[in-house]
């Protein structure tokens, strides 16, 4: 019997995708950098599909690529051959403990059905990002994703209590406790986390749940500098008692460009700044004390001189117009040419001094690329992309894509920073891996992998190199 009747029988004929134009979709890469190939997408509806799935595949020796959303932007869930696994057919909530704060569901759920079914109950999911109509839980929980949010509730790692995986050896690992302490061994679900598939298949998750903020605060605030930022920062954790949720940094490039190409958005002030900061702090008390809070520390950040003007949202539609600024400076940057992506972290403190010594180098190696720089500055976590000059053949400032790259990640090293803060590593990153991870993490990496993937089934090609 062939893998594809084996496969049929398994999930049925109709959820074996082998037609060419049905297939197109999940072999799509987002940033059209990779090409992908495969025998068929398979969609399994259970997790015990998964392991039969699984099983067949390391019987023949078949490579397996899992797919969530396909959202990913390191080339992640890109198929050299074999087959690929979406789980977009499990997407059940299997239930949400309003009073443990704890939410159990299959990976392939859209990460805004699950805020929505977190609300629902009067309680809030806070994973966020740009992504999250389309994205689904597994590729998020494979990539450790982070969002606007990590400041407060910290990367989806922080948000997880418990997984139920499929190994490469088609067993299935059932820890879906809805615990909060659970001290004995090793954290296994530390080990899927973050490994993009490598390691095994998530299927399933237990989440920590909050208490839903009701009220907020949201304040677009102008800069000199970068320092500057870094010290309201500073204020803004000390003065609100860390009611801060999210503080993104902005600079005026980025949001130029938003302003030029994306319908809606305006500039919010009569000057031009350098720096911008999109704060917003929440709660979740019956008189709600955000407001209070943010208008006694923008208050104390004038009178300090951090900010130079600040626009305070007074209904929630002002709030959104500034969100839309803020996802509006991603979406931009498409109309503006080639861009190279660069999501990295460092210490906060270092970050006005990296983002000089990054900003000059890169333009002493390619004069005239430009630098669009935004990101969560209350983690460290910038996106420092860097555009093709106006008048470049987009096709030759692609071919300097390893060069720029180096400039970049050589600067994040130096501050201890690294190459790879929210995106993961995939295909884009492998390479990187080997100048920047030490030899002693990667052999412990490649120990782990071949213990629980001897075969190199899971997803090959991806993170180690």
């Amino acid at each position: 019997m062939n893998i594809l009747s084996q496969l049929d029988q398994v999930v049925g004929r109709a959820n074996v995708v082998v037609d060419a134009h049905v297939l197109e979709p999940y072999l799509e890469e987002r940033r059209q950098k990779f090409v992908s190939r495969a025998i068929c997408a398979v969609l399994p509806g259970s997790t015990a599909e998964v392991a039969s799935i699984v099983q067949i595949c390391r019987q023949r020796r078949i490579s397996i690529t899992p797919q969530g959303g396909n959202t990913g932007l390191c080339g992640g869930a890109v198929a050299d051959g074999g087959i690929v696994v979406n789980l977009k057919r499990m997407n059940k909530i299997r239930g949400v403990d309003a009073d443990a704060y704890t939410m159990e569901l299959e990976a392939g759920c859209i990460l805004a059905d699950v805020q929505s079914a977190a609300d629902e109950c009067d309680r809030y999911f806070p994973l966020s990002l740009g992504a999250e109509g389309s994205c689904q839980i597994g590729g998020n929980l494979s990539t450790n994703a982070g969002g606007v949010n990590v400041l407060k509730y910290g990367n989806i790692r922080d948000l997880v209590l418990g997984l139920e995986t499929v190994l490469p050896s088609g067993e299935i690992w059932h820890g879906l406790q809805a615990l909060r302490k659970n001290n004995t061994g090793y954290d296994l679900k530390n080990l899927f986390i973050g490994a993009e598939g490598t390691l095994g298949i998530i299927t399933a998750a237990t989440l920590k749940l909050f208490p839903k903020p009701h009220h907020h605060a949201t304040s677009l605030l102008a800069l000199k500098s970068v320092q500057d930022v870094i010290d309201l920062f500073a204020l803004a954790r000390t003065e609100t008692s860390d009611f801060v949720s999210s503080f993104e940094l902005m600079s005026r490039t980025t949001l130029e460009s938003a302003f030029k190409h994306i319908p809606g958005c305006r500039d919010l002030f009569d000057d031009l700044y350098e720096w911008y900061v999109l704060i917003e702090l929440g709660d979740s008390t019956a008189e709600g004390i955000s407001p209070a809070v943010s208008q006694s520390f923008l208050e104390q950040a004038l009178e300090s001189g951090f900010i130079e003007d600040a626009v305070i949202a007074q209904t929630v539609q002002q709030a959104e117009e500034m969100w839309r600024l803020r996802a509006a400076v991603t979406e931009a940057q498409i109309f503006e040419g080639r861009s190279i992506k660069n999501d990295v972290s460092v210490p906060i403190s270092c970050i006005p001094e990296f983002i000089d010594i990054a900003s000059s180098a890169s333009l002493e190696q390619m004069p005239g690329v430009r630098c669009f720089i935004y990101g969560h500055i209350g983690d460290g976590n910038l996106h420092f992309n860097l555009c093709q000059p106006p008048a470049m053949d987009p096709d030759i400032f692609s071919e300097k894509w390893e060069d720029l790259t180096d400039v970049i990640n050589e600067q994040v090293s130096h501050f201890g920073g690294s190459f790879s803060a929210e995106h993961g590593i995939g295909l884009l990153k492998v390479r990187d891996m080997q100048l920047h991870k030490s030899q002693t993490e990667l052999n412990v990496m490649r120990a782990i992998k071949s213990a629980l993937d001897p075969d190199n089934i899971m997803n090959p090609g991806k993170i180690l190199p």
